[in-house]
């Protein structure tokens, strides 16, 4: 008897699936980051086919989780979407960075603000000021 159970593959398969759609890939468009056919990626989603673990650490990769995270060991919902912050913080050039640190900076004093008045923050952009 086979270790591996339909059961899990499809939880295996499933976990792919939602990651991938979760970063607006295509079934052909994660299968040629990972160096598999499409079919394959498509069989492996379905719980039909066994991924590897070669292949497993490539998915790790292109994601940029540890194997814990794929299980859901250890993320929260909000981490992929900080992991992906970050990347495209990085991505950017040093006065885009520049220009994001001060939103920040001025997003969170808009938050005290309101937390000390008891009141909404008032709406706007960075800078501009409103009565």
């Amino acid at each position: 008897m086979s270790s591996h159970s339909p059961r899990k593959l499809n939880l295996v398969g499933s976990r792919i699936r939602e990651l991938r759609k979760g970063r607006h890939l295509t079934q052909t468009e994660l299968s040629d980051r990972i160096g598999i056919a499409q079919s394959d990626l498509s069989r492996m989603e379905q719980g039909e086919y066994k991924v590897g673990l070669d292949t497993l650490f490539k998915i790790l990769q292109v994601f940029d989780l540890k194997m814990g995270e794929f299980f859901g060991e250890t993320e929260t919902p909000q981490e992929p979407e900080a992991r992906d912050l970050v990347r495209d913080f990085r991505e950017l050039s040093g006065e885009a960075q520049r220009e994001v640190r001060d939103f920040v900076r001025f997003k969170r004093m808009q938050e005290q603000e309101q937390s000390q008045d008891g009141k909404p923050a008032p709406e706007g952009t960075p800078g501009e000021k409103t009565s």
